[in-house]
């Protein structure tokens, strides 16, 4: 991590045609690395038994990732993650965001992801091996079968990562919150836990094939007692705020009224 951290600070001052040359070797090398990680683990995965197992090959394969590229995030909070299960919320600003959510994470967490990742052959059949769930978000009555499975998971004890932007854009900033991980968090009495992630945008931003040198963070904040919350509604801003505290990016939807 510190060679980074050295590698960050001299980009920053050096001029723009090295550091485009400088960001570009580095691009190369992530890629490279993440390419030669996701084929062997995608290999393992393919043929191991069980969830939790092949989750927690996922895990070391992700941190690993970080740790090659000189990429490792500061982690704060990692204590606050309940030992039970629990819905973790977190921004949306990267592909990266997953992996490194992978790598921090302990392996029982399960990912929600949006179901048009389905189309993408190679990673739909990852992300199915792992576990994660798809939800459909431009059909209601397949949203609510996805829905309904996902209950059925937090109601077996499952932990939870959502994405409750939904996407990400390449502007800076915080988008409106969907309601599916707060209804989650309050019908199965879970503790819903933001999670604050900045450094990835730098990383690699929408519509870029090339990730940069860029210092990363994973905030976990303190658990939201859900029995102090009336509704999905008071649940969701109270997490938006926790999560705008700390995250150093304007708020694009002030009156929050995503559905």
């Amino acid at each position: 991590k510190g060679y980074i951290n050295v590698l960050f600070n001299r980009i920053r001052k050096a001029p723009k045609s090295l550091k485009k040359i400088v960001n570009g070797i580095y691009g190369v090398w992530f890629a490279s690395v993440f390419s030669c990680l996701s084929l062997l683990t995608v290999g393992i995965i393919s043929v191991i038994p069980g969830q939790n197992r092949r989750r927690l090959i996922v895990r070391q394969g992700a941190r690993l990732v970080f740790r090659m590229t000189g990429a490792w995030p500061d982690i704060l909070g990692l204590h606050h993650l309940p030992e039970q299960a629990s819905v973790v919320v977190a921004n949306h600003a990267s592909y990266v965001d997953g992996i490194l959510l992978t790598a921090v994470l302990p392996h029982r967490f399960q990912f929600v992801i949006k179901r048009e990742m389905t189309r993408v052959p190679l990673a739909h059949f990852f992300l199915r091996r792992i576990g994660a769930h798809f939800v459909e978000r431009n059909d209601t009555r397949k949203g609510a079968n996805d829905a309904r499975r996902i209950m059925q998971t937090a109601t077996d004890g499952g932990s939870l990562v959502f994405f409750p932007e939904g996407t990400f854009r390449r502007e800076p900033g915080l988008r409106g919150f969907h309601n599916g991980a707060f209804t989650v968090a309050l019908r199965r009495s879970l503790p819903l836990v933001p999670l604050v992630i900045t450094g990835t945008r730098d990383m690699l931003p929408a519509q870029s094939w090339l990730a940069r040198p860029a210092r990363l963070t994973v905030t976990i904040k303190l658990p939201l007692l859900v029995g102090q919350i009336i509704d999905p509604a008071q649940a969701r801003e109270a997490c938006r705020q926790q999560i705008l505290a700390d995250l150093d990016e304007p708020d694009l939807h002030p009156t929050d009224n995503a559905a």
